[in-house]
């Protein structure tokens, strides 16, 4: 084998090691956490997602996965913004703000970051407000009155 088949597999193997161990972690966390009523879903969710990541680390390992190059920097670059509006929120907004009102900043924040329309416009941004309300609208109908799912509560909810 030369080195740039190793290098390629080695762009595979190792995001989806980082991907099965979160989904480990997640599934794990999910199984072991009161009351059981509480995280039926997310079991259910955590099960599948950790499925997926079993097959995709396989993949990797045999050398199936010969999709993409790995990142590049200019990659990286546009999507770092992104990855740290989501740590922030996973680590700290949800908890202190609450699921709702959290989830709610983080879609607006992705969303103006990555919206290709014009950020001086103030039609563009009534068009992201109310894209991110009505987001919220459908979110808080899903877990809340379908699926009765406990959400993270802080200090706004």
């Amino acid at each position: 084998m030369n080195v740039t088949h190793n290098t390629s597999r080695a762009q595979h193997v190792f995001p989806a090691l980082c991907v099965l161990l979160l989904s480990a972690t997640v599934a794990y966390l999910s199984f072991t956490r009161e009351p059981a009523d509480a995280f039926l879903f997310p079991r259910l969710v955590s099960v599948v997602m950790l499925a997926l990541a079993v097959w995709n680390f396989i993949r990797a390992a045999k050398g199936l996965s010969k999709v993409g190059s790995g990142i590049s920097l200019s990659v990286l670059g546009r999507i770092l913004p992104g990855l740290v509006v989501l740590c922030v929120y996973v680590f700290f907004a949800a908890k202190y703000l609450g699921f709702y009102l959290a989830s709610f900043i983080t879609f607006f924040l992705l969303f103006s970051l990555y919206d290709p329309a014009s950020h001086t416009n103030a039609r563009s941004w009534m068009k992201r407000i109310g894209v991110s309300v009505f987001f919220m609208l459908v979110i808080y109908a899903l877990f809340t009155l379908l699926l009765k799912v406990q959400t993270p509560r802080g200090i706004y909810m």
